[in-house]
């Protein structure tokens, strides 16, 4: 054991300190309740979220099972403007199609908040989250989500520089005979 410390001791003299980036997490209170939580996904060490897109099924008008929000994909870049980016996403609905990105016009993402739609009546579709807003390093812009339910108050603010990576809590399936409701929550993470 003497020896392995010795031999880390002398690699760091080597190579110097590792950079690690801190994190904090960002969550909001109005949250769905269904389904589980998927995996993090972090940016690339040193990037920052700048942009996103959604993933929406659009609403079924003439019956059947909406889900609304199925996914969230954060657009990680190492600067402000960039066109060259890392995209991230945990766990993903399997309904709905992919908006354009949105980005912030300077900075980058800082918080969040949720549209949800809160549990309805036995019977009745939910349909859980349904849209999201970001906060920007300076102004705003917000998702091209659907529009049942209520946003939600504003995450906590970055400490650090900006978001990079999030979290979802997703319903898979329930079948051809359950009420889906795919995105229910996510918690974003912030770096130094």
């Amino acid at each position: 054991m003497h020896h392995f410390f010795s031999m880390m001791f002398s690699l760091l003299a080597i190579i110097g300190p590792v950079s690690v980036q801190s994190t904090d997490e960002l969550k909001v209170k109005n949250g769905g309740p269904w389904g589980s939580w998927g995996s993090k996904d972090m940016c690339p060490s040193g990037t920052y979220a700048n942009g996103f897109s959604l993933k929406v099924e659009s609403p079924n008008y003439f019956g059947g099972d909406d889900t609304a929000l199925n996914g969230i994909r954060l657009h990680c870049v190492d600067q402000p403007g960039s066109y060259n980016y890392n995209a991230i996403e945990s766990d993903v609905g399997g309904w709905g199609e992919w908006t354009d990105a949105r980005s912030c016009s300077s900075g980058f993402l800082t918080a969040f908040q949720l549209r949800v739609e809160s549990r309805l009546e036995d019977g009745d579709d939910d349909t859980a989250a349904n849209n999201i807003n970001f906060k920007c390093s300076e102004g705003a812009v917000g998702g091209e989500g659907t529009n049942w339910g209520d946003w939600g108050d504003m995450s906590p603010t970055c400490e650090g520089k900006g978001i990079c990576g999030l979290q979802t809590r997703v319903e898979e399936s329930q079948g051809s005979d359950g009420d889906d409701t795919a995105l229910n929550d996510v918690i974003m993470f912030c770096c130094d």
